[in-house]
């Protein structure tokens, strides 16, 4: 069982309403209200911007509601309907029909249909990867677990394309959802990158470099769903309808991992995101949505952001990764969140995010023949050449199909889990990072050989393996809509859970609680760090508010302010899903 939506959107708004910035909450509160009795539906941001600047310019608007609903509400207003996706229809309206659209009794939501942007050796050891593909034999046979590489999972790779290479061998379908073009194969560079993370093999290699190892789970179906075009950008209805093909094949391919390296900048509360709403769907069906927390941890000038989280990694239902710093060694007591890896609290729900970090710097991978990055960043370039080639990239793109990988194998070795469980294991098995806090580097570094062993032998297992050492498994999981924080400084958001509760919950998810942060065991260490430390890490140290809100004037201490991911996501939104990170051959 998965645990159901937490609240309503109206609640959620509510919610962040409390503490969320001034201009925000006016911003949501237009949608929510308007300026007269009659019905007003509760627009995005950049619907509202585009409301208010008069003109007969048309923009891609999603409305919600059956193909039936949705083409009785054009033809109403004499729309464009644009596209059909299911659930959503994108139709096309200037200013003027904005305003009658949201005046429709029959629409209570409109969104717009944004741009979306992109966000080994060490890493498969680091990441308890490799132990996990070997198994253990246990005592004389008994308790052993069995090694596992991914066969027979399907990992559907909605991003860039995936082109021909010889580390490739398990692509098993390919379609194309990019507006206006049919291709396939990877013309920017990303998609076949974060393919080779995911479940590249590594006899390509063997021969030509020893930076890379192959992927996580080479043993996995690779599902290639092109979503984004040649200059790794994309709409949000290319993606939706990506996630619409993957839930209607996902049995004939054996989906039961999605990996989202993309995303948007946060115009909505996720209860009204279109991409959030098609992740929860996704999530409900069975499917593991393993996203990109995002690039935007830090500003041009270098002062910390934070607040950063994009869309769809806003989802409560979503596995939102952040990117991890291994310093090129497989010992995970040096390692550490990157700068650039977007932190949280998520806009206008203001919820912990992202659920956990991977490695996702200086990442030697899969380089596609002929794209762009490889044409016009030759610097990336490792070794190789032709469709025998790799490159070297950094960002949270990286970080997460690294999770997808992870996934697969647990998935492999213990069939029946749900998203709920597979959560769960992720991150109690991972380590806490202290100096990131939760807002940086959620559960912690995440320990794949810790997770299947829990998958394997189930939550209890665990309690043996807590520790007072936080650079072991510690044991913290949790699914936040927006009050966790909250309720963790007031004191009744931490739930402590012993034998009994671990054997219960392990069993029927739905008993754990929204906005709670669960601890394995009675005596769990972080149980004893102070909830400003708990929640913002070395953030909390820089300041000597006892509670940090959003909108704190905070200095870090080489005096840079910190900064909050408040500016103008439309027209200032400036810090690009790979851009920041990917020229750079030696990135930190």
């Amino acid at each position: 069982m998965f645990l159901p939506y937490p609240r309503s959107s109206r609640t959620l708004a509510r919610t962040a309403g409390v503490i969320i910035c001034l201009t925000l909450v006016a911003a949501s509160t237009l949608g929510v209200r308007g300026s007269s009795p009659t019905h007003r539906a509760r627009l995005a941001l950049e619907l509202l911007k585009h409301e208010a600047r008069g003109t007969t310019a048309h923009a891609r608007v999603i409305v919600r509601g059956s193909p039936d609903e949705t083409a009785a509400i054009a033809a109403r207003h004499q729309l464009t309907v644009v596209r059909t996706l299911g659930d959503f229809a994108v139709v096309a309206a200037n200013s003027a029909q904005v305003s009658e659209l949201a005046a429709d009794p029959a629409v209570e939501t409109l969104s717009g249909d944004l741009p979306v942007r992109l966000t080994m050796s060490v890493s498969n050891i680091s990441s308890g990867a490799s132990q996990v593909r070997v198994g253990a034999p246990g005592l004389l046979g008994i308790g052993g677990i069995a090694a596992v590489n991914g066969q027979g999972i399907g990992v559907a790779v909605l991003d860039t394309g995936v082109s021909a290479h010889a580390a490739l061998k398990n692509v098993v379908a390919n379609v194309s959802f990019v507006s206006g073009n049919t291709k396939v194969v990877d013309e920017y560079g990303h998609g076949t990158h974060v393919a080779g993370i995911i479940g590249g093999s590594a006899s390509a290699a063997s021969k030509v470099t020893s930076l890379y190892t192959g992927g996580i789970a080479p043993g996995v179906q690779i599902v290639n769903v092109r979503v984004l075009g040649p200059d790794g950008t994309g709409l949000t209805s290319d993606v939706i309808a990506g996630i619409e093909w993957v839930l209607t094949n996902r049995a004939r391919y054996n989906i039961r991992v999605m990996n989202l390296s993309l995303g948007h900048p946060v115009t909505e509360p996720a209860a009204t995101d279109p991409l959030c709403l098609e992740v929860a769907k996704a999530a409900s069906a069975g499917i593991v949505v393993v996203v990109s927390a995002g690039n935007a941890g830090k500003a041009a000038s270098g002062a910390p952001v934070l607040g950063g989280i994009a869309s769809p990694g806003n989802s409560p239902y979503a596995l939102t990764v952040g990117a991890l710093n291994t310093w090129q060694t497989t010992n995970r007591s040096d390692d550490s969140v990157t700068t650039y890896s977007s932190r949280g609290p998520t806009k206008y729900d203001l919820a912990v995010k992202p659920d956990l970090v991977a490695p996702g710097n200086k990442i030697v991978s899969l380089e596609a023949n002929g794209s762009s990055l490889s044409v016009d960043y030759s610097v990336l370039h490792v070794a190789g050449s032709g469709t025998n080639a790799y490159m070297r990239m950094s960002g949270t793109s990286m970080a997460t199909p690294m999770v997808s990988g992870g996934v697969a194998l647990l998935l492999q070795g213990t069939p029946g889990l749900n998203p709920a469980q597979v959560k769960i294991a992720l991150q109690s098995g991972a380590s806490y990072l202290p100096d990131a806090g939760l807002m940086g580097g959620g559960a912690g570094s995440v320990n794949f050989w810790e997770a299947r062993k829990t998958t394997a032998n189930g939550l209890t297992s665990l309690l043996g393996r807590i520790t007072g050492s936080l650079l072991g498994p510690t044991g913290a999981f949790y699914w936040d809509a927006g009050t966790m924080t909250r309720r963790l400084y007031n004191g009744n958001g931490l739930r402590l859970l012993g034998l009994l509760d671990l054997s219960l919950v392990w069993g029927n998810t739905s008993l754990l609680r929204w906005d709670e942060l669960n601890l394995v065991g009675l005596t769990n260490p972080l149980a004893l760090i102070p909830a400003n430390n708990l929640i913002w890490g070395q953030v909390a140290t820089w300041t000597s508010s006892s509670q940090i809100m959003w909108g704190d004037t905070i200095y870090d201490p080489t005096g840079q302010q910190i900064m909050w991911g408040d500016s103008d996501p439309i027209d200032e939104y400036q810090i690009m899903w790979g851009d920041s990170v990917l020229t750079s051959p030696d990135p930190s």
